[in-house]
């Protein structure tokens, strides 16, 4: 292969992984690997058409912060991540999720990783970046969409922390608005709750005014469907099996408390406890429940009294909170009356589809064994000047040979194998011939051998072929010789070769040259795709 077509080779391979881990496999959920839940189920019976809302639900994108991954603040490894990590989540909901249409936003929480211990101007600046990300104006809305939060723990703390630290709680709410409320989308009621108080002392003014609001919810009669919405999950035993679309393992309950102080309040916790969650089942009778938190998919059925309840815990939208698979839900809810239980196809009024996002990691590795690769085809390659085509050709025909080879050892084996044995037929006692395989005599065995070289009346023995390859050599020993003696001035060529330093500084120079030249081509591409989503939306 020349040179010239090797470069364009590389070049053009790392042109097309570019486009496509930076911008064409974002456009495969919407295109190709996900679909609003409630066209899937209408396709199936296109005699009676529903109308439904359609419901975008994002989890913990939690924005890196001073307090990721402990590197230093306003440093430079720090200033990358947050970089790459806010590019992937707004090419997420821009080039994967946007496209879907949704007529309402939802996020289950923990906008922020260190939210709690962000100064005033670190949070605003924090608050500017989710915006930028997804697309919201100052008042973090849509024009032409409403956007619902719930607080995570990420954003306000726990229980230990509220008290400690109280304007968290006032920041969350001017900035989000309150933290327990509910809301309709379609004839659906949707419940948000702040679970990060539900678990806290009773007493406590926050934990009190969650359970007030749940008691007023409860007051209501359960007319419409209803949806809770919580970030912690709730209560589930140890080891409960979280579905196929889980891909880490599965996490406990654990649980911590501030024993360095008098409140002894909850610092960390899994799940919301058993005695809360039944409590909640039981009070708000939800259709469906909704939560985050756990950074993984995990979807289970909870048993209460009014009968079995579905909850999905959504994975994050990050690729850098600990799951390489990240994801986002599509929910369809039900806009219109819902039919009556006689009716011949009745309707769900929730239906979800769990959409999985381009696999950030992925592509960065594949990335680097791409540049390994293509560092050793530059090394490695023939210098030859044949073409591309005709050096694929030689390496098919060298390939064939080689398999041909293999087989023409295998059945010469197996025939000589077989020359030296003999079958003789033997009866048994009931009467049943059988064949024996037996070796032949030494003297039948070289009589054979004696029979293969024999082809007429010419005999091939090795030192035949021995004295011919001497006849050989010293035949063009003589054309040699005699070349001399007609041109006294014809000289036998010398042999020309170079050492192993001039050719390893040949190739290296080579190397350099061609991945100069790949640089030059596909940088500026992915320079151009870096920056093209970050212009301001």
């Amino acid at each position: 292969m020349k040179q010239q077509e090797l470069t364009f080779l590389l070049c053009l391979i790392w042109a097309l992984t570019l486009l496509y881990g930076e911008m064409f496999s974002y456009w495969l959920p919407p295109l190709f690997t996900c679909s609003w839940p409630h066209l899937m189920v209408q396709t199936k019976s296109e005699n009676h058409q529903t109308d439904y809302v359609k419901v975008a639900i994002i989890a913990d994108p939690q924005l890196m912060d001073k307090t990721s991954l402990h590197l230093p603040e306003k440093s430079l490894a720090l200033e990358i991540v947050k970089f790459y990590t806010d590019l992937n989540m707004q090419r997420s909901f821009f080039s994967s999720i946007l496209p879907f249409k949704p007529d309402v936003i939802l996020f289950l929480g923990d906008y922020f990783d260190g939210g709690p211990y962000l100064s005033d101007e670190e949070w605003k600046e924090s608050l500017n970046r989710l915006k930028r990300i997804f697309g919201l104006n100052a008042q973090g809305k849509y024009t032409d969409k409403p956007v619902y939060y719930i607080p995570g723990n990420h954003d306000i703390g726990y229980e230990s922390l509220h008290y400690a630290m109280p304007k968290v709680i006032r920041r969350y709410e001017e900035t989000f608005g309150i933290r327990n409320y509910k809301f309709a989308v379609g004839k659906v009621d949707f419940i948000a709750v702040d679970s990060q108080t539900l678990d806290g002392h009773p007493q406590k003014h926050l934990a009190s005014q969650t359970w007030e609001f749940v008691k007023n919810i409860s007051v209501d009669d359960v007319v419409r469907p209803r949806v809770l919405l919580t970030h912690i999950p709730l209560y589930r035993p140890d080891g409960t099996y979280c579905g196929p679309d889980r891909t880490s393992p599965i996490i406990n309950q654990r649980i911590h408390h501030a024993w360095h102080d008098k409140t002894n309040g909850i610092t960390y916790q899994n799940y919301v406890f058993e005695k809360s969650s039944k409590s909640l089942l039981d009070t708000i009778k939800p259709k469906l429940i909704l939560s985050g938190h756990d950074h993984d998919q995990c979807t289970i059925t909870h048993q209460s009294k009014s009968g079995p309840i579905k909850e999905h815990t959504l994975g994050t939208i990050s690729w850098q909170q600990g799951n390489l698979y990240p994801s986002f839900m599509l929910l369809s809810v039900v806009n219109s009356t819902l039919p009556n239980a006689s009716a011949s196809i009745p309707e769900e009024p929730l239906l979800t589809h769990l959409c999985y996002l381009p696999k950030q990691f992925h592509i960065y590795m594949w990335y680097i064994v791409q540049f390994v690769f293509t560092l050793l085809a530059l090394l490695l390659w023939p210098t030859s000047n044949t073409s591309f085509w005709h050096q694929c050709w030689n390496l098919v025909g060298n390939f064939k040979q080689l398999i041909a080879s293999i087989v023409s050892k295998n059945e010469t084996k197996e025939k000589d194998e077989d020359a030296n044995y003999e079958y003789e037929m033997m009866w048994d006692a009931e009467g049943s011939m059988h064949l024996i395989k037996k070796p032949l005599k030494a003297s039948t065995v070289n009589s054979n051998e004696r029979s293969l070289g024999e082809r007429g009346n010419v005999v091939l023995r090795p030192t035949a072929r021995k004295n011919t390859g001497q006849e050989a050599a010293f035949s063009v020993n003589m054309d040699m010789a005699s070349t001399i003696e007609l041109d006294p001035l014809a000289k036998i060529p010398p042999r020309t070769g170079k050492s192993k330093t001039t050719i390893i500084i040949q190739r290296l120079l080579r190397t350099l040259r061609m991945l100069t030249v790949i640089a030059a081509v596909n940088v500026p591409l992915y320079m151009m795709l870096l920056f093209k989503d970050w212009i301001d939306k």
